[in-house]
């Protein structure tokens, strides 16, 4: 495969160890996964075999949003490989890990211990945490953020029907990436999709916008693990929209819950302590009317799925909801 930039041609890198393959990861993380993100390279940090009886090839901290930190296990994988004989069983042996709490403070201390113990890593924990507790905010974050990322560089044309058998797990848990290196002898260039600031709301790219799939969803699939807090906030909203006009329709889906009146105007994505609200309007537009909570721009690629501009409102607590519900109604009276 041949890349095509600025008239030069570039040649697809083809790897033939993972190892190889993992090392480029690890070396350029600050490049794939955003310049606030620390990644600690897993394999060499751990020598015996704890998650799962399995160690991922890296723990990865995305920092960019320091009131909703994100971590993930990290699975880098190369295509050529067998899916159900080499990387379903990779990826499924960390399901269990999240499920049990005696390995996720195993995990904590782990890693508590490998900052501790690395003066670099130390110092660029700090840089974010302040006065804050290293331990304390390695629990909290592991706690509350449960991700799988598997990095891979090509497709895995098993992947969809997995994800979709298996959406507890698969469907929940797994972001996945593809990352591509083309070189010629001027330099090199990497393709990755999608882009990891939008990887939350990447899958909704590829669903077909009449929402038809084959397995009923329902609300609790969405508020299934989350805390009463946010369970409390989205039926605070729910009612609160229906009581402003009964016709609406919340709608759940794989990976969101629509609100629906003649046409989707807003979609919710639910996680453990947050709650993140898809809505069809600039960010521009946005944050003349949201103050108290965030809104994140989303990528060119998930604006294109909705057809025009859009952007997300994070919600992770009670307070200043009539904001939300307000920008809500005034896009359910367009």
């Amino acid at each position: 495969m041949k890349l095509f930039s600025n008239n030069k041609s570039y040649i697809e890198f083809q790897f033939d160890k993972e190892y190889d393959f993992e090392r480029e990861i690890i070396s350029n993380s600050k490049l794939f996964f955003g310049a606030n993100s620390i990644f600690i390279d897993a394999k060499k940090k751990i020598e015996s075999k704890n998650i799962g009886k399995i160690i991922p090839d890296g723990f990865l901290f995305d920092l960019s949003d320091m009131n909703s930190p994100e971590f993930y296990l990290v699975e880098v994988e190369l295509s050529k490989h067998d899916f159900f004989n080499h990387i379903f069983p990779q990826i499924t042996k960390f399901f269990g890990f999240f499920k049990n709490s005696k390995s996720q403070n195993d995990l904590i201390e782990k890693i508590f211990s490998i900052i501790t113990n690395d003066v670099n890593l130390k110092k660029e924990f700090k840089k974010y945490l302040g006065e804050k507790e290293v331990y304390k905010f390695l629990k909290d974050t592991i706690e509350n953020s449960q991700n799988i990322l598997l990095v891979i560089d090509g497709e895995k044309k098993e992947m969809p029907e997995i994800i979709e058998t298996y959406s507890d797990t698969w469907g929940k848990l797994v972001k996945h990436i593809l990352i591509n290196k083309f070189t010629n002898s001027e330099g090199i260039i990497y393709t990755m999709d999608p882009e990891f600031e939008n990887i939350e709301f990447s899958e909704i790219e590829n669903i077909s916008h009449d929402e038809s799939e084959n397995v009923e969803y329902n609300e609790e699939y969405h508020l299934e693990s989350v805390s009463d807090k946010i369970r409390n906030v989205y039926f605070n909203i729910r009612d609160s929209l229906k009581r402003f006009d009964g016709s609406i329709i919340f709608n759940p889906q794989k990976y969101y819950i629509s609100l629906r009146k003649e046409r989707n105007v807003a979609f919710f994505l639910i996680k453990r302590k947050k709650i993140k609200i898809v809505v069809l309007l600039s960010d521009e537009e946005t944050k003349t009317l949201i103050h108290f909570h965030t809104v994140i721009t989303l990528s060119k690629g998930v604006q294109k799925f909705y057809n025009g501009p859009s952007c997300a409102i994070v919600i992770e607590d009670y307070e200043n909801l009539d904001e939300v519900i307000e920008l809500l109604k005034k896009l359910i009276a367009k």
